[in-house]
């Protein structure tokens, strides 16, 4: 059960964890009031154990070979902005048109493949969207040149400074910025935290002085570093204090996957 160590983790006995109305006053330095709130919110310790998501494990995750990176990264370039569904259905033919994502191959399309491309009506015909994938292609060479392999360089990376390696993809990469970049980590796997509306309310009643939107480099340094103190604390990946967080906030779902 993943929260077998409720008791030492929240110092709530059990009557007290479903006395948790309302999601302002959330302790600055203490995560037990989120866990609180959120198994108030989904009704327990069972049914809040169906929203949370684990990282790979370490050797799992560097098995991830380079094409699953750079097919997921041109996934979440296509979801940005458009109907998610539309990319879902359609994403057989997107490993077909750009055949398996093979970073190598797609680095040797000439521009006329890629106008081609750019114009193939299985996939979403966005030719922005398009060139990243061959920017992305080579994004992903020039980091396996240097570590071996994609999921090398990102393993590498200190976990305490998620936002350190969000900053990189969306540097070295293309159209990796905003939530991009860490939903295709999340995706494959990566110990991660998302910032998403939910997760930046409940960052908010937790004291955290932070924009609706935060972007300046000072934000996302106190998000790294409230995180950092919730996992020091709790013991938990970043994965699993940002699911909590999100259903300790925002619209209540009765489902995980609605």
């Amino acid at each position: 059960m993943i929260f077998r160590s409720l008791t030492d983790l929240a110092k709530l006995r059990l009557g007290q964890i479903f006395l948790a109305p309302s999601i302002n006053g959330f302790s600055m330095s203490d995560f037990s009031s989120i866990l609180s709130h959120a198994l108030f919110r989904k009704g327990g310790e069972r049914n809040l154990e169906q929203w949370i998501r684990e990282p790979l494990p370490r050797a799992e995750f560097l098995e991830t070979p380079n094409h699953r990176f750079l097919a997921t990264m041109t996934q979440c370039v296509f979801q940005a902005g458009f109907v998610w569904r539309v990319i879902r259905n359609k994403w057989p033919d997107f490993e077909t048109v750009f055949f398996g994502f093979e970073p190598y191959v797609i680095s040797l399309l000439s521009p006329d493949q890629l106008d081609v491309i750019a114009c193939d009506v299985r996939i979403v015909r966005n030719r922005q969207k398009v060139m990243s994938v061959p920017q992305n292609a080579a994004y992903i060479l020039d980091m396996t040149a240097e570590y071996g392999s994609f999921a090398t360089f990102i393993d590498q990376w200190p976990d305490d400074d998620f936002i350190g390696l969000c900053q990189h993809l969306k540097k070295h990469g293309c159209r990796l910025g905003g939530r991009s970049g860490p939903r295709m980590l999340r995706y494959l796997g990566k110990d991660s935290f998302n910032l998403s509306s939910d997760v930046i309310t409940c960052l908010k009643a937790s004291g955290l002085e932070i924009a609706d939107n935060p972007t300046s480099k000072s934000d996302l340094m106190k998000i790294q570093a409230r995180f950092n103190q919730w996992r020091s604390q709790t013991g938990y990946s970043l994965t699993r204090l940002s699911r909590i967080c999100a259903c300790a906030s925002g619209e209540n779902f009765p489902d995980p996957h609605t």
